[in-house]
């Protein structure tokens, strides 16, 4: 079973809209699950990583438990419109055939064996929002036990385009995310590995040049949503990867352009 993509809803190095950071656009209403062809062989690798590397995929602090257990039941009703997965009392049947217990008691643990997308809370202490709970199978080059229970300032301090400015912007941008309006955003990377699962620590940052030389692209579609009851930001993470010799040829050329 592939874990690549037949093909990237945007390219976002062509979409000027997307390449302006921070390049967020208005989100369509609970549009912020997906499920597409590779689904089957990232759910099978998200399954293998919560069951041997759960430690380092899920971290949940006490005060994100209510804010968890509400996004739990946000997704399971989303899901249930979705003919692939067949929704029972205890558990519920993947579109690929694979049956997961439901248990409550771990709501980011359930989704995480359930959609593709990682899926993060953030919640608001002092002046800035923290990251207090998430299910990260798919980390692109940070590690969540690092990260978990830091402002936002502190967990991009390794991102040089991340400035004092850029921060002002993204915390003024989270203050306004309404319940009824959410926010998403489509960044993209050149890797050397195909693995999807790539943790890295902050004190060995990776090299973020945008390479052609890298063969494997890396895109992630990233969507800001606001819960009713706890108020939390929820920060969903699909992620997609391509070989760049699968890219359309327009979508290449025009990447090899912006990598030299």
């Amino acid at each position: 079973m592939s874990v690549f993509q037949d093909k990237l809803p945007h390219y976002p190095w062509m979409e000027p809209s997307l390449a302006r950071l921070p390049g967020v656009q208005p989100l369509t209403a609970g549009d912020f699950l997906r499920r597409d062809e590779a689904y089957a062989g990232q759910m099978a690798l998200r399954d293998g990583l919560i069951a041997d590397k759960r430690g380092a995929v899920h971290g949940l602090l006490p005060q994100a438990q209510a804010a968890a257990e509400e996004l739990y039941h946000l997704v399971l009703d989303k899901i249930s419109h979705d003919a692939g997965y067949r929704l029972g009392a205890q558990t519920v049947l993947r579109p690929d055939g694979v049956e997961v217990d439901l248990d409550r008691s771990n709501p980011l643990v359930t989704l995480g064996r359930l959609v593709q997308e990682d899926l993060c809370i953030l919640q608001t202490e002092g002046d800035e929002h923290h990251l207090t709970g998430a299910i990260l199978c798919f980390p692109a080059s940070w590690t969540l036990v690092q990260k978990l229970g830091r402002a936002m300032t502190s967990i991009h301090s390794p991102v040089d385009s991340y400035t004092p400015d850029m921060a002002a912007r993204v915390q003024r941008m989270f203050d306004a995310i309404r319940v009824e309006q959410g926010l998403w955003r489509m960044n993209f990377l050149t890797y050397a590995t195909d693995a999807l699962h790539h943790p890295r620590p902050e004190e060995d940052p990776r090299d973020r040049s945008k390479t052609i030389e890298k063969p494997f692209v890396r895109c992630e579609r990233q969507c800001l949503i606001r819960l009713p009851i706890s108020r939390a930001v929820v920060f969903t993470i699909h992620t997609y990867l391509m070989p760049m010799s699968a890219l359309p040829p327009d979508a290449r050329e025009s990447l090899e352009k912006i990598s030299h």
